[in-house]
C-alpha cells in the first residue's frame, strides 16, 4: 500500500467500505449516505441486521472480497479493520492506485472535525455512556449527532447525522486498520472526553496492562489544554500527562461529581446527583445497577458543561430506553424474564449480575458464552469465577472458535464451571447451545431471570429460549402469557 494514497482527497462523492457489516463501519456507511454520498461496500459476512439496515439505506453490497469491488474506481475506500493486508480486496485499491484510510480517519474529516467533538472511552460502559450522552442532548433540544457501539432503544439506531453543533461518537482503543495499528480513539479532537475506566483487555492486540495504560495515557496527554476530561475516580496511572481540565466522578463524597442516595423501586433507580458535595439534584432511571449510575454520572457531567439545566438532564434521563444487548428484555414466559447483556470481561460480568439482582423475585441464571478474543484466552481463568458470585446458577458454553488459540493459552469452560461449583454456586458445563436451551427449560421457574451474556449472536439462544419456555419441559402443559418490554422487568 502506497503510504501517499493514506488520505481523503478533497470532494470526496463516492465511498466504499471493506467490511461493511461491522457496526462501526456499518454505522459509518448509513452516515455517509445520509451525507449525501455514494456509498456502496463489500462483506464476506451479509446478515440481518445490517445486511437490512444497509439495504434501507440503498447501499448496496458486495459478497466477498475481490477486487472487481473496487473497479469503478470510488474517490475513497474505508479499510475496516477486520482486514489483513493480503486481502484481496486491499490487492484492488493498491493496484488501482486509490486513496485509503481507516474507519476513525473518515470519521473524523467527514464528521468529528465539523462537530463540537464528546468522545467516550474507557474499557466498561463506553456504549451506554456514549448513548445516555446523546440522548440527554437531544431530549434537551441540543440535535446532537452521535455514533455508537450498538444499536439505541430510543433512536432505534446507532447513528443519527443532526443539526446541532455536538457529536457524541464512541472511541475505542482497539486498532485503526493493519497499516496504522494505533488505537481508534488518536484520530480525534474532542473538547469533551469521559474516560470511564481502564483496564486489561483485548488480549490479541494487547499483550500486558502496561501497554493498555500507555495507550490511554497517550490518549489523555494528547487532549488539548482547553479540553474537559471527566473521568472515573479510580484510575490507574494514566492521567500524569494530561494538560487538560480535569474533572473526576464516581462514589466517593470527594470526588467533583458523586453519588448520593440510591433507591431501588422496580423497574426505577432513584438517586441524587452531588456536585464538589453539593446537591446537584434528584434523578430516577430505569437503568439497572451501580455502575450504570456512574455512566449516567459522567453524562450528567458532560451534559451540565455543554450548557443544560438539572431539570432538562432529569427529564431525559428518565426517559431513556437504553441500548440493545445491554440488560436488554427479550421476553417473559409464565414469569420467566430472558435478558440479553453484552457482558463478557469479568468486571462487567460481576457488575452487571449485581445490577439485576434487585430487579427480580427469583433466582438469577447466568449463561455465559466466552467469545472474545480475550475470554478465549485463559487471561481470565482465574477472574471468572468471582464474578458469578450474584448468580444463583450458571451456565457455562463451550467457546465457539478456539482453533486459532494455540492450546496452551486457551480458556476452559469446564475448569470455569468446576471453579464456580467450587465457591458454592450451582455450575455446569455444556457444549451445545441446544443443551443449554433444554436444561433452561426444564429448570426455570415463574420470577426467574435468564441473562445470557456474550458479544455475539449464540445461535439465537434467546428467541430458541422463549420459544422453549413457552412449548413447557416435557410432560408440561404448554406455557403462556409471554410478554416482552422493559415494563416487565419489576413485575
Amino acid at each position: 500500500m502506497d503510504p501517499e494514497k493514506n488520505r481523503i482527497p478533497e470532494n470526496v462523492k463516492s465511498v466504499h467500505l471493506t467490511a461493511v457489516c461491522g457496526t462501526g463501519m456499518g454505522s459509518l456507511a448509513g452516515l455517509l449516505a445520509d451525507a449525501g454520498l455514494s456509498v456502496t461496500g463489500s462483506d464476506e459476512n451479509v446478515y440481518p441486521p445490517m445486511s437490512t439496515f444497509l439495504a434501507e439505506k440503498g447501499i448496496p453490497v458486495s459478497l466477498g472480497f475481490s477486487p472487481e469491488n473496487v473497479a469503478h474506481r470510488p474517490d475513497l475506500v474505508v479499510v475496516g479493520n477486520a482486514i489483513s493486508r493480503d486481502n484481496p480486496e486491499v490487492a484492488g485499491i493498491r493496484d488501482l492506485g486509490l486513496c485509503y484510510c481507516s474507519f476513525p480517519q473518515a470519521m473524523a474529516a467527514f464528521f468529528a472535525n465539523q462537530k463540537d467533538l464528546i468522545l467516550v472511552t474507557g474499557t466498561h460502559g463506553k456504549t451506554t455512556t456514549t448513548a445516555i450522552t446523546a440522548w440527554l442532548l437531544h431530549s434537551g433540544g441540543m440535535d446532537p449527532s452521535f455514533l455508537v457501539g450498538g444499536i439505541t432503544q430510543d433512536f432505534n439506531t446507532s447513528h443519527r447525522l443532526g443539526q446541532g453543533a455536538h457529536m457524541v461518537i464512541e472511541g475505542d482503543e482497539y486498532d485503526s486498520a493493519f497499516f496504522d495499528k494505533r488505537p481508534k480513539f488518536v484520530h480525534y479532537a474532542p473538547s469533551r472526553a469521559i474516560l470511564t475506566s481502564v483496564e486489561y483487555d483485548h488480549a490479541d492486540i494487547y499483550p500486558d496492562f502496561a501497554s493498555v495504560k500507555a495507550a490511554f495515557s497517550g490518549f489523555v496527554s494528547g487532549l488539548s489544554a482547553q479540553a474537559l476530561l471527566v473521568h472515573h475516580e479510580d484510575m490507574p496511572d494514566v492521567l500524569s500527562g494530561a494538560r487538560c481540565w480535569k474533572v473526576n466522578y464516581g462514589q466517593r463524597n470527594s470526588s467533583v461529581w458523586s453519588l448520593g442516595k440510591i433507591e431501588v423501586e422496580p423497574p426505577w433507580t432513584r438517586f441524587t446527583v452531588l456536585r464538589r458535595g453539593r446537591p446537584y439534584g434528584d434523578f430516577r432511571t430505569r437503568l439497572m445497577g451501580r455502575h450504570n449510575l456512574e455512566n449516567a454520572l459522567s453524562a450528567i457531567a458532560v451534559a451540565d458543561d455543554a450548557g443544560l439545566n438539572p431539570g432538562a438532564i432529569g427529564k431525559g434521563l428518565e426517559s431513556f430506553s437504553g441500548v440493545k444487548r445491554r440488560q436488554e428484555i427479550r421476553g417473559v414466559v409464565a414469569g420467566v424474564t430472558v435478558m440479553d447483556d453484552f457482558a463478557h470481561h469479568p468486571t462487567a460480568v460481576r457488575e452487571t449480575l449485581a445490577a439485576v439482582r434487585p430487579f427480580f423475585p427469583g433466582r438469577v441464571i447466568a449463561v455465559f458464552e466466552p467469545r472474545t478474543n480475550t475470554s478465549q484466552r485463559k487471561v481470565f481463568q482465574d477472574a471468572y469465577p468471582g464474578a458469578f458470585a450474584d448468580a444463583d446458577l450458571v451456565c457455562v458454553a463451550r467457546p465457539p472458535r478456539q482453533q486459532k488459540i494455540p492450546v496452551e493459552e486457551r480458556f476452559s469452560s469446564q475448569k470455569l464451571a468446576g471453579d464456580i461449583a467450587a465457591l458454592g454456586r450451582e455450575a455446569r458445563f455444556f457444549d451445545e447451545t441446544r443443551k443449554i436451551v433444554e436444561f433452561v427449560a426444564r429448570t426455570a421457574r415463574s420470577g426467574d431471570l435468564v441473562i445470557v451474556m456474550s458479544n455475539g449472536g449464540f445461535d439465537n439462544i434467546h428467541e430458541k429460549l422463549l420459544k422453549a419456555l413457552e412449548k413447557g419441559a416435557p410432560g408440561e402443559e404448554p406455557r403462556k402469557d409471554r410478554a416482552s418490554g422493559p415494563e416487565e422487568a419489576g413485575s
